[in-house]
């Protein structure tokens, strides 16, 4: 496990670091404890996300970030690797995007999950997590999805040049309509124009 300078380098009780797939499984509880908190889920939710998760992993372009305090103890992750055809995300958003699939969809570096535990959101962990994750991507874009509403994820997302590629979309087995958007790469800095005509 390696801290990780970058993106603006770590807090001063706070690290990121990078999560290969060595370490995953004696910390996936922890980090799938952090996604049922984050979104609101059942704990029941987090077996089935940690089993899915084991199995990204041993893609070949997987890479996951965490960020951890003084103590060892996980405060957030994301994760993500290549999205390609015949996965299941990519599958489906790619008949719900209505503009160039061939540009968002065809290098594009899938956000998975990106989660901090609710006590520790607003602080900006977020963004660190995900621009270490963007830091040296080879791919043209990233893509995600995130459940619909006005909230910090969607202000983090839009400050950091995501574009909708299609709203209001339904996937099987979650009755909540997500947003699918798609950013390019590398990300804007602070005080970019195009990130904070996004934002504003």
């Amino acid at each position: 496990m390696a801290e990780l300078t970058g993106a603006g380098g770590p807090a001063p009780t706070i690290v990121i670091v990078d999560l290969p797939r060595s370490d995953l499984p004696p910390r996936l509880a922890e980090a799938m404890a952090i996604y049922v908190a984050a979104m609101g889920y059942p704990p029941a939710s987090g077996a089935q996300r940690g089993t899915h998760m084991l199995r990204h992993a041993s893609f070949d372009s997987f890479r996951c970030r965490a960020a951890l305090n003084a103590d060892g103890r996980m405060l957030g992750f994301g994760y993500g690797y290549t999205s390609l055809p015949g996965q299941w995300w990519h599958d489906l958003v790619l008949r719900a995007v209505a503009s160039d699939t061939t540009h968002w969809l065809g290098n594009a570096f899938e956000l998975s999950e990106l989660h901090v535990i609710p006590t520790a959101q607003g602080a900006g962990l977020g963004e660190r997590l995900l621009r270490s994750l963007a830091d040296g991507l080879p791919h043209r874009t990233m893509v995600l999805s995130t459940p619909e509403g006005e909230n910090r994820a969607w202000r983090l997302y839009r400050r950091l040049g995501f574009y909708d590629l299609a709203r209001n979309h339904l996937f099987p087995g979650d009755h909540r309509p997500f947003g699918v958007l798609g950013a390019r790469l590398p990300f804007p800095q602070p005080g970019d124009a195009e990130a904070d005509q996004l934002s504003g």
